[in-house]
């Protein structure tokens, strides 16, 4: 029988490939000797192993506590997504497939990314060209003013948010208590590298630092859904719905981008149903939007080690409560503009953190609605604020509490870096 290049309609693994039977055992070793059978199955092509497969690794990943779960189940995950993933491929069955390889980058591990990653290179072509020609055929079967109006749906300039007056008075209203009255953050435009080590990064002091993102292409590019919808509009995210984190209603659901964008621009949702993709490593998943983003120098400072870059992308009204972080930050605001309230770490017995150990980086204290019986001495606690608008970026030291709200539909991206010396802001 006579070798010949791979099918078209095949996803090939060769990571996977080589390094089968070293999983396999890894696995085995760590009690999986079900989750062994059924991905042996799979890799003949039985799709409800592979399914299997992939319920049984979902159900070890949600065993106990995320950092408690073994590495190898992460990497099990990977591997059943990649089968599940094929499987769909081979049935035409593109969106199914996508679906199951974003999985795989949300929930699995490192070993087999670069698998998962050339494999959603080529299912993205392949839906993208699938989707290209029924649209020329249902172009086809229209008159031309028809046409007209899907090109202008389809691949118009919509704006995410429009270029409105901003009432100061009327976002007022919307602030916790004493917003914007008492000291605000500097802003410096063109601070050296120097400059930030000297007078921010050492002693742990805010700042905002305008003109550094005239270069990103996202800052030219966010602001058009249908860019968005092109480059990531059939990937799967995941995100939060509720008011924030902290609310009892509070849940997650995995839905697509297309989907989420269209939830963020419409005005009709609830604020018990906001919609917000919130601290996701977005720019780990789909490597063309990373592409448009550019890690700011600051990062580097104190020979610094980027810890995560994050996106936090939802509509006017989002909020993410006060609490801190225990890197430094850099919050980059691409689209849209957000209120930021600050207090320093000195001041954190009197910010009321939780006392249960996976909430003890949040304040129990609601700023947008305080119980001052509860917190009273909260009521009088200096702290500087600011509102940041689109184009600039603001250092956040480690520690510092910070709230934030979204005053329009907003994106922006956080950089989180640790540095090998001593310094930490207080």
């Amino acid at each position: 029988m006579s070798t010949s290049a791979p099918a078209v309609n095949t996803l090939e693994t060769p990571v996977m490939d080589s390094s089968y039977s070293t999983l396999l055992q890894s696995i085995t070793e760590e009690g999986g000797y079900a989750f062994a059978s059924m991905a042996t199955l799979a890799a003949g092509g039985d799709n409800h192993a592979a399914e299997a497969a992939k319920e049984m690794a979902w159900e070890q990943l949600h065993s106990g506590p995320w950092h408690s779960v073994g590495p190898i189940w992460r990497d099990a995950y990977s591997m059943a997504c990649l089968h599940v993933a094929r499987n769909h491929f081979s049935s035409g069955e593109f969106k199914l497939s996508l679906k199951a390889l974003d999985m795989g980058l949300i929930m699995g591990g490192l070993t087999l990314r670069d698998d998962l990653n050339s494999c959603i290179k080529k299912v993205s072509s392949a839906l993208t060209e699938k989707d290209f020609s029924s649209s020329n055929n249902n172009n086809n079967s229209t008159d031309s003013t028809e046409e007209g109006q899907k090109k202008s749906e389809l691949f118009g300039d919509q704006e995410i948010i429009s270029r409105q007056h901003f009432n100061l008075p009327e976002v007022l209203q919307l602030l916790p208590s004493r917003s914007l009255s008492c000291k605000k953050v500097g802003r410096k435009s063109g601070l050296s590298l120097e400059g930030f080590l000297r007078d921010h990064f050492l002693c742990g002091s805010p700042v905002i630092i305008s003109d550094c993102m005239v270069h990103w292409p996202a800052k030219n590019k966010w602001n058009d859904m249908n860019y968005l919808k092109r480059i990531a509009g059939f990937r799967t995210v995941p995100v939060e719905v509720g008011k924030n984190y902290l609310c009892p209603e509070w849940k997650q659901e995995l839905i697509t981008f297309s989907e989420f964008l269209e939830r963020i621009s419409s005005n009709e949702c609830p604020s018990e149903d906001t919609t917000y993709l919130a601290q996701h490593q977005l720019f780990d998943q789909i490597l063309e939007l990373r592409q448009d983003i550019l890690i700011p120098d600051y990062c580097f400072a104190g020979d610094g080690e980027i810890r995560s870059i994050n996106a936090w992308i939802g509509p006017a009204g989002t909020v993410t409560p006060l609490h801190n972080d225990p890197h430094h930050n850099i919050l980059s605001q691409v689209v849209g503009k957000k209120y930021i309230r600050l207090y320093p770490a000195s001041l954190s017995e009197d910010l009321y953190p939780h006392m249960e150990s996976m909430l003890s980086n949040s304040s129990q204290v609601d700023l947008d609605n305080i119980d001052e019986k509860a917190f009273p001495k909260v009521l009088d606690l200096d702290f500087v604020d600011c509102i940041l608008e689109e184009g600039e970026m603001l250092y956040i030291p480690p520690k510092w509490w910070h709230y934030v709200r979204s005053l329009s539909t907003s994106f922006s991206v956080s950089f989180w870096w640790s540095d090998t010396g001593n310094s930490q802001g207080s």
